[in-house]
């Protein structure tokens, strides 16, 4: 069975490509190791929803621009012992943060977004950038799949 994501746009302030995100998450998973019976899904909403997201889960105010929760709790580490579980797991985007990030980030609001699914996919695989060797770790490996997929005709 082929990696499923479901990709849901909760939110209307700012376009979505639905089948464009799924695609980037699915090529993603694909290119960390995971296969099989994985299920993920992607939410896009808006400023009010992920500030309530970000205060109740993480203790944080306001809105920002993704956050991951992995369906155990942990994060999947690709390879883990016992498998893949089937639902490995949800990443909420606001598209209103990414718009407003995405000049002095990743340049555009298309490939701030693509950014943010790949850093919701490597969160959800255990990746971190809380200590800064592992923010190099992780920000290499974004950039490694963005490539990828940029040459592959993803956006620009």
């Amino acid at each position: 069975m082929p990696i499923e994501v479901l990709v849901v746009d909760d939110q209307e302030e700012h376009p979505v490509e639905v089948e464009r995100w799924a695609a980037l998450a699915s090529a993603a998973l694909g290119e960390v190791g995971l296969s099989g019976d994985v299920e993920l899904s992607v939410h896009f909403v808006d400023e009010e929803r992920i500030a309530e997201l970000n205060e109740g889960y993480l203790g944080h105010p306001g809105a920002t621009d993704v956050l991951s929760f992995p369906i155990e709790g942990e994060p999947l580490a690709p390879g883990s012992p016992g498998g893949v579980p089937l639902l490995l797991g949800d990443i909420v985007i606001c598209p209103a943060v990414a718009a407003a990030n995405a000049p002095e980030h990743a340049g555009t609001y298309e490939a701030e977004l693509a950014l943010l699914v790949v850093h919701g996919v490597l969160h959800l695989c255990g990746m971190d950038h809380e200590a800064d060797a592992e923010a190099e770790v992780m920000e290499a490996r974004e950039q490694e799949l963005l490539a990828l997929h940029f040459r592959a005709g993803g956006p620009t």
